[in-house]
């Protein structure tokens, strides 16, 4: 069983509550997105923008692997013009985000208050599989795992 670390330290344990979720079979590359596009917001705002990415309503701006990416309507208010929808993503990010809203409560925190400050993204161990083919040959069907972290603090 592996012991799992945080990737931040010195923060203050009375403000803060962390939540992570280790090996989510979800792309690495489009939760990176997620989280980088949450990061800073308030707890119920990015409830609600996570939500709205589910349900294919409110994009997701891509920054990095944004190779041809097309233009979303309403990337105005991200500043960035290329977005996609990574609802499975979304749907885990939330998860953990609750998890951490559930641990903030725990302590005494209050829901209205929190931020989160730090979200990270790590890419997990990787599922090596093979599919059968033609004449004894075999093509590869790898799927990557993620690890996701979230910090949320009172202020």
């Amino acid at each position: 069983m592996p012991n799992w670390k945080y990737s931040f330290s010195g923060l203050d344990k009375d403000k803060t509550a962390i939540a992570s979720g280790r090996d989510l079979k979800v792309s690495p590359k489009k939760t990176r997105e997620v989280c980088n596009t949450i990061k800073g917001m308030s707890l119920e705002k990015a409830k609600t923008f996570l939500e709205g990415v589910i349900l294919i309503k409110t994009p997701v701006p891509f920054r990095r692997a944004n190779k041809k990416v097309r233009h979303r309507h309403g990337m105005h208010l991200h500043k960035f013009p290329a977005g996609r929808y990574p609802e499975k993503s979304a749907k885990f990010v939330y998860d953990v985000l609750t998890n951490a809203e559930s641990n903030a409560e725990y302590k005494g925190l209050d829901p209205d208050r929190l931020h989160i400050i730090h979200t990270a993204v790590m890419r997990g161990r990787t599922l090596k599989r093979y599919i059968e083919r033609a004449h004894g040959r075999s093509s590869p069907y790898f799927s990557q795992l993620s690890h996701v972290e979230i910090v949320l603090e009172e202020k």
